[in-house]
């Protein structure tokens, strides 16, 4: 069980408040702490890969346009910058691959802001051990998940950015001990930086992801400016212009409030086993499942029709093209479902300049039709269904429910491990095969660890 909660008060951000500052590490139960192991080594990792994404070398160049200072570690890069910045640069890199994992129901990447604050302030003040980057970690992701489940409607805003800003917070505000009082003024002076329009991912730019960057960075500054005694505001989730009003189209609030220490969001995180858009795993499943149980080839496939929920569409229905960005061809589910069929996986390196010219690919992409099924959840990814009409009159479908990497269908630890070491060794600047298990070592046994500052260490190929 969580902290004791008051039921819902003038405004619903005071019991969020009171939710980060009133629950402790024996509050969380063994199932989340287990799951913050497994997701915060994969978003470690994730970190780790995006250092050589596009823009993440030219992103930490830029910080030396805005002040120097050395409280915090660029991961895989090893430049050391004010926290605002080291937040900014490695929240960037966690989802600028669109491997980093995500609460589905929420539809919120919550780790991808929680964990660079988390680890950006812990660097820069010390003395934070295993047991508070945790709970840290934990109680940010239930803040950005709850924001997400509360919401009514689909995404008008980019909710990973807009939502995991709060879960930035959180985690900073728990590792320095803010009363309520601070955390509400530290809420809403992020809510006043808040950023994340949809409009990236309507044309695939990587400033997608260069806004979980910015939020990250926003949420430290908000810390600072609140612990300096600045002025907040009252009403940020319920008042007439608040969070619920503007960023999103009404929600319930109090439903969310109630599950608060019952239901700990860790543990419904998901797994990302493929470097594209979460929307797209359904029906990259579906195209796997089919492609190995009848030996398909893409010579055999003579056209493809995915059926997916409306939220499925809006994401990822997009037609294929001959020049696509890398991050548009990450959403298409027509390019990666050619991928599947034709290669029998995703990888990060589909998603290159060359790849994405490669005529077999994009023919057997252009045979590819997308409908929207009727389901009336606005949030809904799954089910979807893919049928397959072959080149000899075959008629092959597969639906899917629940998407590999789901809590219902979990990754193996093998698999968790082997994507970890992967995306560790495919850094720009790679840590070491010892550093690399030291990191698996260390998140394993993360509540024994004295200082957080030396799983940072192995973060970077020196210390």
């Amino acid at each position: 069980m969580g902290a004791n909660l008051p039921g819902v008060m003038t405004d619903a951000i005071q019991d969020f408040a009171a939710f980060v500052v009133d629950t402790d590490f024996d509050h969380i139960p063994e199932a989340a702490r287990a799951a913050a192991r497994i997701f915060i080594l994969d978003s470690l990792g994730v970190g780790l890969i995006g250092s050589a994404g596009p823009w993440a070398a030219e992103l930490v160049k830029t910080q030396a346009l805005w002040g120097c200072g050395d409280d915090a570690r660029v991961w895989s890069h090893g430049a050391r910058l004010p926290a605002p910045a080291a937040a900014m640069c490695n929240a960037y890199q966690m989802h600028n691959s669109e491997f980093d994992c995500v609460h589905e129901g929420a539809v919120v990447h919550a780790l991808s802001i929680v964990l660079p604050c988390a680890l950006a302030e812990a660097e820069r003040r010390g003395g934070a051990n295993g047991r508070d980057l945790m709970t840290a970690v934990v109680l940010g992701v239930d803040t950005a998940c709850n924001l997400g489940l509360a919401a009514a409607s689909g995404l008008r805003f980019f909710r990973p950015g807009t939502a995991g800003l709060f879960g930035g917070v959180g985690a900073i505000a728990k590792l320095r001990k803010f009363d309520r009082e601070t955390l509400v003024r530290a809420y809403a002076i992020a809510y006043a930086q808040l950023c994340g329009t949809m409009q990236p991912h309507t044309e695939g730019s990587l400033l997608l992801g260069m806004q979980i960057g910015f939020n990250a960075r926003n949420a430290v500054v908000a810390c600072d400016m609140a612990q300096a005694g600045l002025a907040g505001l009252q009403d940020v989730l319920q008042g007439p212009f608040g969070y619920f009003s503007l960023i999103e189209d009404g929600g319930d609030v109090a439903a969310v409030v109630a599950d608060m220490g019952k239901k700990w969001r860790i543990a419904e995180m998901a797994h990302k086993p493929h470097p594209s858009g979460r929307a797209t795993h359904g029906v990259i499943d579906a195209a796997l499942a089919l492609r190995a149980e009848h030996d398909l080839t893409g010579a055999d496939i003579a056209s493809v029709t995915l059926a997916m929920p409306s939220l499925t569409h809006h994401l990822v229905a997009r037609p294929v093209g001959d020049d696509m960005a890398i991050n548009y061809a990450r959403l298409c589910s027509p390019y990666v479902v050619a991928l599947a069929l034709r290669n029998g996986e995703i990888r990060i390196a589909d998603f290159g300049p060359e790849a994405l010219r490669d005529a077999d690919v994009l023919a057997l992409a252009q045979r590819v039709k997308i409908e929207v099924t009727d389901n009336p959840d606005p949030n809904a990814l799954t089910p979807v269904d893919v049928t397959v009409s072959t080149t000899d009159g075959r008629i092959l479908r597969r639906r899917i429910d629940i998407v590999l990497g789901n809590p219902g269908n979990p990754l193996t630890r093998d698999a968790h491990l082997a994507k970890f070491r992967r995306n560790a060794a495919g850094a720009a600047i790679p840590p070491s095969d010892d550093k690399i298990e030291a990191l698996i070592a260390q998140v394993d046994a993360l509540e024994s660890i004295g200082d957080v500052r030396n799983v940072i260490d192995n973060l970077t190929a020196s210390a």
